[in-house]
Formats: structure tokens, sequence, C-alpha cells
């Protein structure tokens, strides 16, 4: 079972600092082509719940990405901070932007079904397509 602590971390250039206050102790990736294109590999985030305080919201653009979700990046240095839900204002946070990472571990993927031949993780992890991710969503709406 995953376990909630308080996490906290910035942006390249400090403008924004991020402190999630309820942010599991599991990574994910996602493979999907938005997020490859987004961040130039898989996306790595955490699940932090809606509890999030921003510092320096006013250097966050937000991207709307799809009817479901939007993008959020500091837009002095570009830097990827956050994938949220629309509906219930949910984030993902990119685990790189985190100061200390003790204890993530990564043990999901996402759209494995898009994951492209040139990269693999050794972790043995819970894999979903495409499809069964669009699956979850509809069930919990």
């Amino acid at each position: 079972m995953s376990e909630t602590t308080t996490r906290i971390g910035s942006c390249l250039c400090g403008a924004v600092r991020i402190k999630a206050n309820q942010a599991l102790d599991r990574v994910g990736a996602c493979h999907c082509s938005m997020c490859r294109t987004w961040s130039g590999g898989p996306l790595m985030a955490v699940g932090c719940g809606t509890d999030v305080e921003i510092e320096g919201e006013e250097h966050v653009a937000v991207f709307s990405s799809s009817e479901w979700a939007e993008r959020g990046f500091c837009s002095k240095c570009g830097t990827n901070l956050f994938y949220r839900l629309k509906q219930n204002h949910e984030f993902y946070i990119a685990a790189g932007i985190f100061t200390d990472p003790t204890g993530l571990v990564l043990d999901h993927q996402v759209f494995i079904d898009e994951k492209p031949d040139y990269y693999d993780f050794a972790n043995e992890t819970k894999d979903l397509t495409g499809a069964e991710v669009f699956a979850r969503f509809a069930s919990s709406s």
C-alpha cells in the first residue's frame, strides 16, 4: 500500500516552488505521445492529490492538453511541473522536481502500448495500455 508524505520541489530557476502535502511514494511513467512530446521522454510523475501549494504561481503557465487534463510549466525556465486533471484538480507532479526523492519507487507504467522501442525500465511494474487507462477514467467519472 502506498504511503503519503510532504514533498517539496522547484523548477530549474527557482521561480516556482511546490509543496505537495499528500505525495504518494510511487512514481508512474507515462509513455503516451503527448507526454513524450512534452517532456522529451516518458513523464515520470508522482500522484499528489489536491493538497498542493504553489509559490510563484504567477510564473506557472498552463496548457490545456485535452478535455480532461492540463499541463503546468514554469514560464521563466520551461521546467515541466505537473499534469493536472480538470475534473477534480488532482495533481501528478514531475518526480524530477522534488528536492529529496528518497523513498520514491517506480511501480507503474501507463500507455505501455505507446512506449517506443528505444528505452526500457528494469523495474517490475504494473503496466496499463491506453485503453485500460481510459477504461479506468470512464469508470471513475
